[in-house]
């Protein structure tokens, strides 16, 4: 039981893991996997469960009157593949792990949140907002 919806941890593959992201597509996994075992983190990847899907309505039967048949239920469309990300380490979160600055891309860089998300191509070191307040007063 997660104490909060940023650290999320459950049994994969029958390891418990720390919860990375749910429910990714198959590129997000790449993405994720090269920068966390980089890290020096033991990556566990499972698919994800498909979702649940509502009941049927059941037809109510009144005695002396034919109802008609009813129609057959739409062919469930396929439900896209996605995985579900861990690490071994299940005291990992990767909030702290962002902001903390913990995490490191393989040319060197430090993982920043727009590269995280995959918003740049490419990391781009940003300098804390404290360690530029203090350049100032030097």
């Amino acid at each position: 039981m997660a104490i909060n919806k940023n650290h999320e941890f459950e049994e994969l593959d029958g390891v418990k893991c720390g919860i990375v992201e749910k429910n990714v597509s198959p590129q997000r996994v790449a993405f994720l996997k090269k920068i966390l075992e980089y890290n020096k983190f033991t990556v566990v990847v499972v698919p994800s469960p498909p979702p649940k899907v509502a009941a049927a309505p059941v037809a109510k039967v009144v005695e002396g009157e034919e109802t008609p048949a009813p129609p057959p239920p739409p062919p469930e469309p396929a439900a896209p593949e996605t995985f579900t990300v861990g690490v071994t380490d299940y005291t990992y979160n990767t909030i702290n792990a962002i902001y903390g600055r913990l995490l490191k891309t393989p040319d060197g860089h430090v993982v920043t949140i727009a590269y995280w998300q995959q918003h740049e191509p490419v990391s781009l070191d940003e300098i804390p907002y404290y360690e530029e307040v203090n350049s100032c007063i030097r």
